[in-house]
């Protein structure tokens, strides 16, 4: 009988260092989880930084097929001057066109990207994102300077293996031309 109490001293530390283990545990488990997900939202806002930047880079060595692989399949594409809806664009076959075309008219292409936020949702996201966009062109013996002020809103959508653009309205803010004898 004496072995009881003893039993019960026994049982007593085991049950006390369980609760302390499990005490213990559990947060590590939720602070796990958390820096797991902060994790996640840090490598999605690279992965989205690297998108849009993936595209400028693109249009400046006119890389339009590979560009076009950045967009959702049914993606649209709209282009909004001094307040005014210009152009609009849907699915990557009329993107591929567009691009082409407009770009094919300038001899360089730079853009220079800046800030962006996004709003992360699970497998879609929303952000703005800002660009300087400078086109030369030769014309008339002239090298013709275009540089813009562009704001893009932009929709995305991660497909399970990339992010990818699904929409994008392009706000050309302002636009400054100048030339300069060739």
């Amino acid at each position: 009988m004496t072995d009881i109490p003893n039993r019960r001293a026994v049982a007593g530390a085991i049950l006390t260092g369980s609760a302390a283990l499990l005490l213990t545990t559990q947060p590590a488990r939720a602070d796990a989880d958390s820096l797991e997900k902060r994790l996640r939202a840090l490598e999605d806002r690279a992965a989205l930084k690297e998108l849009v930047d993936t595209f400028s880079n693109l249009a400046d060595i006119r890389d339009v097929d590979t560009q076009v692989q950045l967009f959702t399949e049914d993606a649209t594409v709209t282009s909004i001057t001094d307040g005014q809806t210009g152009s609009s664009f849907t699915g990557r076959s009329e993107l591929a066109h567009a691009f082409g075309g407009f770009l094919a008219q300038f001899d360089t292409i730079t853009h220079i990207n800046g800030q962006q936020t996004v709003q992360i949702d699970g497998d879609r996201a929303s952000g703005t994102a800002y660009c300087l966009v400078t086109l030369i062109r030769t014309e008339d013996g002239q090298r013709i300077w275009r540089t813009s002020g562009v704001r893009y809103e932009d929709q995305y959508l991660h497909d399970g293996e990339r992010w990818l653009i699904a929409g994008r309205t392009s706000h050309f803010e302002w636009t400054d031309t100048a030339s300069t004898p060739v």
